[in-house]
């Protein structure tokens, strides 16, 4: 038979609160600085909770508020923070050592529409079975393509060789609105 699973609340609240002293915020409560058991009884007399929001505060900053209210609230905005951010997408580019001019301006075309709708660019070079000789033109052919690609991407990660593939990546370029 399995436990009952314990859930870590967040916040300390109420009684489990262990700073003699507290600063007190909250609506409908004068702010300052109380004794903890006289911060309890300002909640208690509202029938409210204290909750400790700002632990590593000296002293700890406490507000007067309905818990469950409270970490509802918490709980939207950290699921609008999660909404706002924006998801990183990778697209990935493959030259042999030996790309001739015409496939190498096709792949760097495609990876400036890349680059403008956002998203990076993993651009490598494959080197198979003795092709690993060829070390050198992998990198020029790598130097070259960040080369053609620096209006819209900056170089993050110079190339590298792991294995039989040697790698680069480019982000876009952030363009900085025009000034008034």
């Amino acid at each position: 038979m399995r436990p009952p699973r314990v859930v870590e609340e967040p916040y300390r609240i109420n009684q489990r609160i262990l700073a003699k002293q507290v600063r007190v915020v909250g609506e409908n409560v004068e702010q300052g600085v109380y004794e903890i058991q006289q911060a309890l009884e300002l909640a208690r007399g509202q029938n409210l909770d204290l909750v400790e929001i700002s632990p590593n505060a000296v002293p700890p900053v406490c507000r007067v508020v309905d818990y469950s209210k409270f970490k509802y609230e918490q709980k939207k905005k950290q699921k609008e923070i999660k909404a706002k951010a924006q998801k990183v997408v990778i697209k990935e580019i493959r030259f042999g050592p030996n790309t001739d001019d015409h496939d190498f301006e096709f792949k760097l075309k495609h990876a400036i529409s890349f680059l403008k709708e956002g998203a990076k660019v993993k651009a490598y070079v494959q080197f198979v079975g003795r092709a690993i000789v060829f070390k050198d033109r992998g990198l020029d052919l790598l130097n070259r393509f960040a080369k053609g690609l620096e209006e819209v991407g900056k170089v993050e990660a110079e190339p590298k060789l792991e294995g039989k593939r040697m790698s680069m990546f480019l982000a876009p370029k952030v363009v900085a609105p025009p000034k008034k």
